[in-house]
């Protein structure tokens, strides 16, 4: 399936890394983002379905302490926080079991907070 073009889609976002390699098998391994070379040799990804794609950055800082954040969509946030800590990343604020919306935030191996954003059904 193509990915949707509208004006205002996020389309492309840049993550920054301290090695590129692990960036992109964190990503793989956790969210099962489709990592691949490109024509200039350096490494890409596209989201889970196709509609956001990226790539990992040296010489950035991370993005540490969360300003903007952004979520990952998943169909079961507490398996995906335990993949995020198999895969070398770190949980910073845990799933609130009293919270309507299911959620936590987590480190990656680079340092960057992301969010787990649990949509059921998926």
């Amino acid at each position: 399936m193509a990915p949707t073009f509208r004006s205002g889609k996020i389309c492309y976002i840049e993550i920054p890394a301290t090695d590129i390699a692990r960036s992109a098998e964190f990503y793989r391994k956790v969210f099962g983002w489709n990592v691949h070379t490109r024509g200039d040799g350096s490494a890409g990804f596209d989201d889970g379905v196709n509609e956001v794609s990226g790539s990992w950055v040296l010489g950035r800082k991370p993005t540490a302490d969360p300003g903007l954040l952004v979520h990952i969509m998943v169909g079961d946030a507490t398996a995906a926080c335990e993949l995020v800590k198999a895969a070398g990343g770190e949980i910073v604020q845990p799933i609130d079991p009293d919270s309507e919306e299911v959620f936590a935030h987590f480190r990656d191996p680079a340092g960057n907070v992301l969010g787990i954003y649990e949509h059921q059904g998926i």
